[in-house]
């Protein structure tokens, strides 16, 4: 059985465009893989057809082995997947730590156990799961705060605080530091790190092309819907290919 994410032949198509034409990619357990790519590549689309936003026109996703590729989005994170979205999406009617509650209520019992602290699945679990992931994401104190008062950063961190309170095998995180501040983001790559060394398959689609460098064990580029190389980070973001399409140099 393949752990982790991976697609294989992925095709979505909006009318007579295709945004992704035959993607293939593997998102392993305990590596951080990135998507990087020029605005317009369908990196975006991408994620929703991995995460079950979109389905895909052609081509197979599978998690862990089994084919989710029919499956909607919330009986894919039932199995193990959690994503992020370019728009951070909350509750802003509800407080931070009702927010990632939700999160907790959903957990699958098979990622981050280790790293947030978190107790077995049973009576008390939610409330663990909680607690855990606003001390990882550093919203401790903010959170009986409603999300709707949060700045745009803080926001960022309740999403994926939101997604980690689930205990998921894969995260897929869709521009991750967009809205942070230079403190988060250096936090936000220790608790990456941390994740992928936990255990967790991290799939990321992020702009700063550094942190890609700095994080990334395995880049894939997409342009025009395709991938056009793949490989270790650094390499990869060195490839003349690669600076001209994402503006690298």
């Amino acid at each position: 059985m393949t752990a982790g994410l991976t697609a294989a032949g992925l095709v979505r198509r909006f009318g007579g465009a295709t945004a992704v034409d035959g993607v293939g990619l593997a998102v392993p357990p305990g590596r951080i893989t990135a998507v990087v790519g020029p605005n317009g590549a369908g990196k975006s689309t991408l994620f929703d057809c991995l995460g079950g936003a979109a389905r895909a026109d052609e081509g197979r996703v599978l998690l862990d082995g089994r084919d989710i590729t029919r499956l909607p989005d919330h009986a894919r994170a039932r199995l193990g997947l959690a994503r992020t979205f370019q728009q951070p999406a909350v509750f802003p009617g509800l407080t931070v730590a009702e927010n990632v509650r939700v999160g907790a209520e959903q957990r699958t019992g098979g990622g981050v156990r280790g790293l947030l602290g978190l107790p077995a699945p049973g009576r008390n679990a939610a409330r663990g799961a909680t607690r855990g992931a606003l001390r990882l994401l550093g919203l401790d104190a903010v959170a009986d705060r409603p999300a709707a008062d949060l700045p745009a950063g803080a926001l960022r961190l309740l999403e994926l605080a939101r997604a980690l309170a689930a205990d998921p095998r894969v995260l897929l995180l869709d521009e991750p530091t967009a809205g942070l501040d230079t403190d988060q983001t250096g936090h936000l790559a220790t608790v990456l790190r941390a994740l992928a060394a936990d255990g967790l398959a991290v799939l990321l689609v992020e702009h700063d092309a550094e942190l890609v460098a700095e994080l990334a064990d395995t880049v894939y580029v997409l342009a025009a819907g395709r991938i056009v190389t793949s490989g270790p980070a650094r390499a990869v973001l060195a490839d003349p290919r690669v600076t001209c399409l994402w503006g690298t140099a």
